[in-house]
C-alpha cells in the first residue's frame, strides 16, 4: 500500500512539474476561457439583465470549450517519449495511476477556470448567490470534463486529427453536466433551490469517477497494443 501511494505522489508530482514548465498551455485554457466570456458583452450588448440571463450558459460552455483545448495533449507527450508504455508495465493499478494524471490535469487546467469565475460572473452582472453556486457548479462539474474529455484522449491516441476527433466523442456526453451546472446557476437566479443540479452533479462525479478511469485504461491498452 505504501508503495503504491508513494508511485501515485510520484506521478502526480512528475505531472505537475511538466505543467509548470510548460505554463504556457495552462495560460492559453485559462486566457481562452476570459477572451471567450469577455466577448459575449461586446456581441450582444450591455444591456445588464440580458447578460445576467445568459452568464450561466455562457461561463459554462466557455469552461467547456476551454477544457478541450488541453486534452489532446493529455497523453500524447507521454506517449511519444514512451513514458505511457512504461506506465502500462508497472505492478500499479493503471486505472489509478490514470486518475493521477487526471487529478494533475484538472489542477493545472480546471482549477483555475473555478478560481477566476467569479470575476467573470461580475462582469456578466451575477451577484453574489448566483456567483457561489456557479463556483460550486463549475467545482463538480470541471473534474467530469477532464474524466470524459481523457477517455476520448484515450481512444484517440496516436491518431492523426486526434483534436477533432475527441470533439465529436466527447461533446454528446458533455451535455448532462452542461445542464445540471448552468441549469443550478439559473434555479438561484429565477428564486428556486439549487440543491436538486448540484446534487445530481455530484452524484454524476462519483459515477465518472468510478468508471472513467477504468475506460480511459482499457481505451490506452487498446491503442498501444
Amino acid at each position: 500500500m505504501m508503495a503504491l501511494l508513494r508511485a501515485l505522489l510520484a506521478l502526480l508530482q512528475r505531472d505537475l512539474l511538466l505543467a509548470v514548465r510548460r505554463r504556457q498551455d495552462a495560460l492559453v485554457v485559462l486566457g481562452f476561457f476570459v477572451v471567450v466570456v469577455s466577448l459575449f458583452p461586446l456581441g450582444v450588448g450591455p444591456d445588464p439583465q440580458l447578460l445576467r440571463s445568459m452568464a450561466p450558459g455562457v461561463l459554462w460552455v466557455s469552461a467547456l470549450l476551454a477544457t478541450m483545448l488541453s486534452l489532446e495533449r493529455l497523453f500524447a507527450d507521454d506517449f511519444r517519449d514512451g513514458s505511457l508504455e512504461q506506465l502500462l508495465l508497472t505492478p500499479q493499478p493503471l486505472p489509478l495511476l490514470v486518475l493521477m494524471k487526471i487529478l494533475a490535469h484538472w489542477l493545472v487546467t480546471g482549477l483555475p477556470l473555478v478560481l477566476i469565475s467569479p470575476l467573470l460572473g461580475m462582469q456578466l452582472n451575477l451577484d453574489g448567490a448566483e456567483i457561489v453556486v456557479l463556483m460550486t457548479a463549475l467545482l463538480l462539474g470541471t473534474p467530469i470534463l477532464s474524466l470524459v474529455g481523457a477517455i476520448g484522449a484515450g481512444l484517440t491516441l496516436g491518431l492523426r486529427g486526434g483534436g477533432v476527433l475527441i470533439s465529436l466523442l466527447i461533446l454528446p456526453l458533455y451535455v448532462p453536466a452542461l445542464i445540471m451546472g448552468s441549469g443550478a446557476v439559473d434555479a438561484v437566479m429565477y428564486g428556486s433551490s439549487p440543491e436538486a443540479h448540484l446534487s445530481l452533479l455530484a452524484a454524476l462525479l462519483i459515477f465518472t469517477l468510478l468508471l472513467a478511469p477504468w475506460a480511459i485504461a482499457a481505451a490506452l491498452r487498446i491503442m498501444l497494443d
